[in-house]
């Protein structure tokens, strides 16, 4: 029970094939999450002020009724 049997052998071996076999598709998903990342905190950095839609005028005259 305290050793591996062949099943085990394979299943690692799939995994390990999937990480890291087949021209980089983890290093290409990190990259490709990292410019998500840079872009996010691009967007949190800018200075400009937020834009609402369908905003109620806050200067209305409030004497009419």
């Amino acid at each position: 029970m305290g050793g591996l049997s062949w099943i085990h052998w394979l299943l690692l071996a799939g995994v390990a094939l999937l990480l890291f076999g087949g021209r980089g598709k983890v290093s290409d998903l990190m990259g490709d999450f990292g410019k998500g990342i840079n872009s996010f905190k691009k967007g949190l950095a800018e200075k400009e002020d937020p834009k609402v839609i369908n905003a109620e005028d806050t200067n209305k005259d409030k004497t009419t009724v």
